[in-house]
């Protein structure tokens, strides 16, 4: 019927192996739309009605969507390592990605520098100093250096300062995760890279 070929877009199942039930805006059941020639409103629909479907193909829901239940192909690695026209065949004939040994090592000095470069950084914060904070799009503020060193959680990998703002423009009291790093008010701590701190005589402003 028309309506049921309308309804195969909405719910997938072929009309032919469609049965329909309309059922009031009370869930209360109307009757069988079975008559494949009669218009939706020869029956007694109403606003708030709704059309149940039954699916008599037999497929089972999810059987298409879960890729799990899908048989693969897979190759052997050998084989894949034998192709000649393979991502991987690709990607080492340009030295890329991790075939790039140089650009790799260039890489991991670049890191091991920075890393340096941020440890010696931190070591010249002392706690308790006044400083400034210059964080990428975000105003310059004033603050106390409360915490220097790395974190345990939630954070990337390196060293952080942990500072008390002057006001409350921080996102914490001093705690992250559970673990206490310092003490502050609410909203008033904040870590920060060492890069985007200034110590100096930076006294609190009015």
């Amino acid at each position: 019927a028309p309506s049921q070929c309308k309804l195969e877009l909405v719910v997938g199942s072929p009309a032919s192996c469609m049965d329909l039930e309309l059922y009031s805006a009370e869930e209360e059941l109307l009757g069988r739309l079975d008559c494949d020639e009669a218009l939706l409103g020869s029956y007694p629909v109403a606003d708030g009605c709704r059309v149940h479907v039954i699916d008599r193909s037999g497929a089972r829901i999810g059987e298409y969507e879960d890729v799990s239940q899908v048989e693969k192909y897979e190759m052997a690695e050998s084989d894949y390592e034998k192709r000649p026209e393979s991502l991987r065949s690709f990607l080492r004939q340009r030295n890329w990605g991790r075939y790039d040994a140089e650009g790799t090592q260039r890489r991991e000095a670049e890191e091991q520098q920075r890393r340096a470069q941020e440890a010696a950084l931190a070591a010249a914060l002392p706690l308790g100093a006044r400083c400034q904070v210059r964080v990428p799009g975000q105003p310059c503020k004033r603050a106390t250096i409360m915490y220097v060193g790395t974190c345990q959680t939630d954070f990337k990998p390196g060293y952080w300062v942990g500072v008390r703002y002057d006001e409350p423009l921080g996102k914490h009291d001093g705690s992250v995760g559970g673990r206490r790093y310092f003490e502050c008010q609410p909203k008033y701590g904040a870590f920060v890279k060492p890069q985007s701190v200034t110590p100096g005589d930076f006294p609190e402003e009015d």
